[in-house]
């Protein structure tokens, strides 16, 4: 016979929790509505928020540059000032290439009016060789001008330079990121042995971002000298232009290779008409194919290990909410989103496992399993966070 109050305690106990569950199909329901609330809001607040959301990226990836400096000496005042000055000459320079490469842009579309002219014309002929009547090209034309085409090329590359169209508060947010950076590493390995788990899903989600955006920088760098100089061989104008949107696009999960092709292959259509539209479209394909559809993911499946639908999804679901920004940062916030809803809590985390790109490693599946594991794995981790070189341990960073 149970011990009285000990049964009712344990009976109590046990009403207490069941009275404080909720239905799992209202949690779903309240779910549902907190995901599809803070996406309203996301949109409605993007033009601050996608700024936000670049300098967080830009400050994580160069702040072990910190690291690097105070490890060859350099006090850390100098650290700082040298990884800001860094990041601002990056800011600036890509917004000033962008503006001058739209500016070049609009000045050389125009000297292109007669080649299209010259281009509907022979298509009209073709057309009416084929035994299309004169009404249907008319209607078949009449959407199609030289403007609705400028206007194409155009928007594609106003679309990535309004990303740095507030500039002045991306350029605040990166000095104050920046500057309160060290001081948060310090913090967060305070935190650690009080919230493992969470300390933990930071980590993974910081080393991961780093590693997809240097991948991609050195990938892209490598697409865009290709790129760039294959276009120039065959004589398609402003090379350059052209292999600076491959580097940005490489960004670009899934996508960004169509998103780059389409403005040379319609310049090299008013330069040299549908053959050599056709000669840019098939270099593209093999150059971009090779580079980013084979070798490119296999160095990146280790880092990201996201599945190729849920990268997929969080491209268009990113883009939605906060525009043209959305679509570069898409994988960055994908890894953030994952970490701080799935991967801290051990409950969660088999959700994690199921949207991965490939199995769990016996690592993690380890820690998973024995959860006291993970207050003594995970404090070594903390390089990815504090990044400047110094033992992370509450001891030191007091």
């Amino acid at each position: 016979m149970l011990h009285p109050q000990a049964g009712g305690m344990t009976a109590s106990g046990v009403d207490t929790e069941s009275r404080s569950m909720l239905p799992r199909g209202l949690i779903v329901v309240l779910s549902m509505t907190g995901i599809l609330v803070t996406v309203l809001a996301l949109q409605q607040f993007a033009g601050i928020i996608a700024p936000v959301l670049l300098a967080f990226v830009l400050v994580l990836c160069f702040y072990p540059l910190i690291g690097i400096l105070r490890r060859r000496g350099a006090p850390q005042w100098l650290a700082v000032t040298i990884t800001l000055i860094a990041l601002v000459v990056v800011i600036i320079g890509m917004a000033v290439s962008l503006v001058l490469s739209v500016a070049r842009l609009a000045t050389i579309l125009p000297t292109y009016q007669a080649q299209f002219t010259h281009l509907t014309d022979d298509v009209r002929a073709w057309l009416g060789t084929i035994g299309v009547g004169p009404d249907q090209i008319q209607e078949a034309f009449s959407k199609i001008n030289f403007a609705s085409l400028a206007g194409v090329l155009g928007d594609l590359l106003a679309g990535l330079a309004g990303v740095f169209s507030n500039i002045l508060l991306l350029l605040f947010v990166v000095a104050f990121m920046a500057l309160d950076a060290v001081r948060f590493s310090r913090r967060l390995s305070l935190v650690r042995p009080e919230r493992p788990e969470v300390v933990g899903a930071l980590d993974s989600f910081v080393a991961g971002t780093r590693t997809y955006l240097l991948v991609s920088t050195i990938f892209g760098l490598i697409v865009a000298v290709i790129d760039a100089g294959f276009l120039w061989w065959v004589g398609v104008p402003l090379p350059l232009l052209w292999g600076l949107l491959a580097f940005i696009t490489n960004y670009i999960p899934n996508v960004g290779f169509i998103i780059g092709v389409v403005p040379p292959a319609l310049l090299a259509l008013l330069q040299g008409g549908p053959k050599l539209m056709i000669i840019v479209i098939i270099g593209y394909s093999l150059i971009n194919f090779v580079i980013q559809s084979i070798i490119q993911p296999k160095v990146m499946a280790d880092a990201v290990n996201l599945s190729l639908t849920l990268t997929f999804v969080s491209l268009i679901f990113w883009t939605f909410v906060i525009g043209a920004m959305g679509a570069v940062l898409a994988v960055p916030l994908t890894l953030l989103t994952k970490a701080l809803l799935l991967d801290v809590d051990p409950n969660t985390r088999w959700i994690s496992s199921l949207v991965t790109g490939g199995p769990t490693p016996p690592e993690e599946a380890a820690a998973d399993a024995a959860p006291e594991v993970v207050s003594e794995d995970v404090a070594p981790q903390g390089a990815a966070l504090s990044g400047d070189g110094q033992d992370p341990s509450p001891g030191r960073a007091g």
